[in-house]
């Protein structure tokens, strides 16, 4: 039941960075894992990097490795993703949602999305 709005995307040419932000309400947030997902044109969506609720354990598809970076700030009730190195294939929308249950066990579905913030990057 936990509302999350994202924000911090925009246009970059490639090798440059962007840091989205995800907010959450209530004071919860620190309960759930995180994740970060993506939907590029064309293509359904897909998953980009996870948080466990501590903040301690993270994990990315392979593709963003080395290149991204998912934290979180729980006294923020605010989970981030720092991008570097960007790529034009990194071009989509990206929303984040979370879950009760373990970082590295992604949900099969999840209740609802939000509206996300859009990336683009140029080549």
């Amino acid at each position: 039941q936990v509302q999350l709005a994202e924000s911090g995307g925009g246009l970059v040419q490639a090798g440059g960075s962007l840091r989205l932000s995800c907010a959450a309400s209530g004071r919860t947030f620190s309960s759930y894992s995180m994740g970060w997902f993506r939907r590029a044109p064309g293509k359904e969506r897909e998953f980009v990097a996870t948080i466990s609720w501590s903040g301690t354990f993270t994990r990315y598809v392979d593709s963003v490795k080395g290149r991204f970076t998912i934290s979180r700030d729980n006294a923020k009730n605010t989970v981030y993703l720092q991008m570097n190195s960007l790529k034009p294939e990194d071009t989509a929308v990206y929303y984040c949602n979370n879950w009760e249950g373990s970082y590295n066990v992604i949900p099969p579905r999840f209740a609802s999305w939000g509206q996300g913030t859009q990336v683009t990057v140029s080549s």
